[in-house]
């Protein structure tokens, strides 16, 4: 109540990962453990996807271009 100004609402598809930030980071790890030796078990997919993202805490500006993407920018 009162706060109108300070929210601005988008209407989007229901379907739309072009419009979706998660997308970014999506692909961005898709391609870093497919890059490597290709996982054997559940355990060892776990390990390259935790290991990844451990890493991407540590690059918040990489973090960042995933929502500067000019079809993402309306949620940064």
């Amino acid at each position: 109540v009162g706060r109108e100004a300070e929210i601005e609402v988008f209407h989007l598809p229901g379907y739309s990962p072009e419009l979706n930030p998660d997308e970014g980071l999506n692909g961005d790890l898709k391609q870093a453990v497919t890059r490597k030796e290709p996982a054997r078990s559940k355990a060892q997919l776990k390990r390259a996807v935790v290991g990844h993202m451990r890493r991407l805490s540590k690059l918040p500006d990489r973090v960042r271009s995933f929502f500067e993407h000019k079809t993402f920018r309306y949620a940064a």
